[in-house]
């Protein structure tokens, strides 16, 4: 296994029933930038996403638009999910499908093992089943339906009709480690976070855990079960094995031991599966749990979760056209506290688009290569030691300040406070600019060593902004960094000295970061 240098990253596996939304985009810029970052500190770093293509749901959409499940899958791959990662600027090391053959034939090896073991019996099941959420449902996770629902048991999260099922299937003992679980969560308190879903799973365990139904026979789209082809692998059973199998499992040791346990970012409402049937199944199967559930909040519009079966959906270029993937990125990591829910607005996009990114960040980089372009030729100039004053070492003492806090807010996956960490460099650069004026230095020959020790300053404070951001925002990163003659590539840099950085002698030409935008009013 790991010896914890290592940082594996996941998202979940995305259903292909539909194209993805802006909550989808949302998860993935998360764990992006978690993965960005520790790529930059040095650490082996390896983030995984994919889409999730078997179960009931995805055969009925594909029966509804006259595919094959195969070919529905192909196509909303081809042409959504992977287009996605283009279109917020995704650097994942890994794309998994669970119709690949590497992980179809090693969930078959896996389940096997479990089933040799002997925790794995046959048995009926009758309960009320979503489709939306490939789950058996309690009572408690169901609400009386209104409108053309009335008289019926909705799902409290898809608002839809559940179906009572009768089946014969397969069972995987899950009751057997109600306590090896509530055990895992004492011991490691930060196995499953933020507090909110910790105590939510804590809650659910310690009222007792039934064995899990993990074969269908009322449909064939999924996985055989390999002892009993009638049957096929539950969908939430066979997608979980996607991190293990996505790392080697049962195909290349090697890889599985230096990748394994994974970091696993996830709506909070599949964190159940996650932080009590995953971990479940890997206790029975010998192997090391994950080392961490984190259940983000969900989106809201309108006051209700990201949902396309409400048309709440936004497609992701519906933004990204107009705003550009660094705005998107900045927006949902900033503007929302990760781990809790957060609302979007476009009017609230297009603020702080224009206060933070355009005005803020985005003008102090343009007002600084352009100062020192007019006033010294484009060459950078050196500060001055009789001229530096307390200014200049408030402004190196922030740098080193908002590195540290940035880097140990991403180690507890507080993302919303490492960038208001990074920001409030930002501030301080441009408060200091407008307190040393150096447009006015520059008109006396005498001020000749202040104006270059001010300038040499929002140099370098510039430069550890765009090593800092450049998980954030990759794009805008990069050409600071050749305005400003970095070294090498900005994604190179290590994040932990970031104030350390090394560039050339000369500024270059920078366009403007984050053009201002006209935005028109949307209903």
């Amino acid at each position: 296994m790991s010896d914890g240098s290592s940082f594996y990253v996941t998202t979940p596996i995305f259903y292909v029933n539909d194209v993805p939304h802006i909550g989808h985009a949302y998860t993935e810029v998360a764990a992006d930038v978690l993965a960005r970052w520790h790529r930059q500190a040095g650490d082996p770093t390896w983030f995984l996403t994919g889409t999730d293509e078997h179960g009931q749901k995805i055969l009925r959409t594909a029966t509804a638009n006259g595919v094959s499940p195969k070919a529905w899958a192909d196509k909303l791959v081809a042409e959504a999910w992977q287009p996605l990662l283009n279109t917020i600027d995704i650097s994942n090391d890994d794309f998994i499908r669970t119709t690949d053959a590497r992980h179809e034939v090693n969930v078959q090896l896996f389940l096997q093992r479990l089933y040799d073991a002997g925790y794995i019996y046959t048995g009926e099941y009758e309960g009320y089943y979503c489709v939306g959420c490939e789950e058996y449902k309690q009572l408690s996770d169901l609400v009386d339906g209104t409108g053309q629902y009335e008289g019926q048991l909705v799902c409290a999260i898809h608002s839809k009709p559940v179906e009572l099922l009768k089946e014969r299937n397969y069972f995987f003992k899950m009751s057997e480690f109600a306590g090896r679980l509530l055990e895992l969560y004492k011991t490691r308190p930060d196995f499953v976070q933020p507090e909110s879903v910790r105590n939510e799973i804590v809650s659910f365990v310690s009222r007792g855990l039934t064995d899990l139904s993990i074969s269908r026979q009322t449909f064939d789209w999924g996985i055989k079960v390999p002892w009993d082809e009638s049957h096929v692998v539950y969908v939430w059973f066979d997608a979980l094995l996607n991190y293990a199998t996505a790392a080697g499992y049962g195909y290349d040791e090697e890889k599985f031991a230096r990748l394994w346990p994974a970091t696993h970012i996830v709506g909070k409402d599949i964190a159940r599966f996650h932080a009590v049937i995953w971990p479940a199944m890997l206790m029975a199967a010998g192997l090391e749990v994950p080392k961490q559930v984190y259940g983000h909040g969900w989106l809201l519009v309108g006051g209700e979760k990201m949902s396309k079966s409400k048309l709440t959906g936004i497609a992701p270029e519906q933004i990204t056209d107009t705003f550009g993937s660094d705005a998107f990125r900045y927006y949902f990591m900033r503007a929302i506290n990760f781990g809790q829910d957060g609302s979007f607005s476009w009017e609230d996009l297009a603020a702080r688009y224009q206060a933070e990114l355009a005005n803020g960040f985005g003008n102090l980089a343009s007002r600084v290569i352009a100062m020192v372009t007019r006033y010294f030729e484009g060459a950078i100039p050196a500060a001055v030691e009789t001229a530096v004053t307390e200014a200049e070492r408030s402004i190196r003492a922030t740098e080193r300040r908002v590195t540290a806090a940035a880097d140990a807010a991403v180690s507890r996956l507080a993302i919303h406070e490492a960038i208001a960490r990074i920001w409030e460099l930002v501030d301080e650069l441009n408060g200091y600019i407008t307190e040393q004026e150096p447009w006015k230095l520059s008109k006396d020959p005498a001020n000749a060593d202040r104006l270059a020790t001010v300038l040499n300053t929002a140099v370098r404070g510039l430069g550890t902004l765009a090593v800092l951001l450049s998980p954030v925002v990759p794009e805008a990163a990069a050409k600071l960094w050749v305005a400003l003659a970095g070294v090498g590539t900005v994604q190179e840099q290590p994040i932990r000295s970031a104030y350390e950085w090394q560039g050339g002698d000369r500024v270059e030409p920078l366009e403007a970061l984050f053009p201002r935008i006209e935005v028109e009013a949307t209903a």
